[in-house]
């Protein structure tokens, strides 16, 4: 489900009262560990965290680079986590430390989805959130590709 809002408050009050709930909290996880330089938007549809297109215009889609998203699905919710699924090792190391929550590990394309608050372990999330600063994860993104 795409919307169209155009700020993150317009989302959030589009959503049911238990969808708007998750997704708060989820989002507070993100902001408080969110590295200095990242802003936070409505872009793709959804609440994205970016590098500002001024910081890093350099994108081979002309959009700014989306380091993480949050977004509330049809059926589910969804969690992008770009900075996870840079590589295998990142990747591998994700699910690993997912899996040993003991939560059920429910991934799409560089996503993870969740039905409730209770299924994402948010420590986790915190910690992935905060593991690369704009400069590191642009630098990433430029050893893609090459």
């Amino acid at each position: 489900m795409r919307s169209d809002a155009t700020t993150v408050s317009q989302y959030l009050s589009e959503l049911t009262d238990d969808r708007r709930a998750t997704i708060e909290t989820v989002r507070k996880t993100i902001l408080e560990n969110l590295p200095n330089g990242y802003e936070e938007v409505i872009n793709w549809g959804m609440i994205t965290y970016q590098v500002p297109f001024d910081t890093y215009p350099n994108t081979y889609n002309r959009k700014p680079l989306m380091y993480a998203a949050l977004a509330s699905q049809k059926n589910y919710m969804s969690l992008y986590l770009t900075a996870i699924y840079i590589n295998d090792e990142t990747s591998h190391a994700f699910e690993k430390a997912y899996r040993s929550t003991g939560k059920r590990y429910n991934v799409g394309k560089s996503c993870v989805r969740f039905k409730k608050i209770e299924d994402l372990p948010l420590d986790l999330i915190a910690d992935s959130i905060a593991s690369l600063s704009v400069e590191e994860f642009i630098v990433k993104m430029e050893e893609i590709k090459t």
